[in-house]
């Protein structure tokens, strides 16, 4: 599996990662889990439908985070990513923690795969 990364993407994991120092590593377990299991998992993950794009974008709503001691798979963060299964490629669109905001910005996901 081949991952990628929007710019703003990158903007968002450098910010966090000033909050949650573990976070790159951590990012970097989720990428193992994806090379093993990319499709959806409720009620771990779940696709963004009515967008009106080709592809699959897909909510990782649990995401283990070291930094967040003692809340496991509950820390609150969520990642948004674009599957390409034909040309097995993952695209990193969004991370944010959902106290930061409610949803995930659907802008940004219509202006990069429309």
């Amino acid at each position: 599996m081949n991952f990628e990364e929007l710019t703003e993407y990158k903007k968002d994991l450098k910010d966090l990662s000033k909050r949650y120092r573990t976070l790159p590593d951590d990012m970097e377990v989720v990428k193992k889990v994806l090379t093993v299991s990319p499709d959806e998992r409720p009620p771990f993950s779940f696709r963004i439908d009515n967008l009106g794009i080709v592809t699959c974008v897909i909510k990782v709503k649990k995401i283990a985070c070291k930094a967040l001691k003692g809340r496991g798979v509950n820390s609150g963060l969520r990642l948004v990513y674009a599957l390409f299964r034909e040309e097995t490629k993952i695209v990193f669109v969004e991370l944010f923690h959902k106290n930061d905001k409610a949803n995930e910005d659907k802008q940004r996901i219509l202006n990069n795969f429309k």
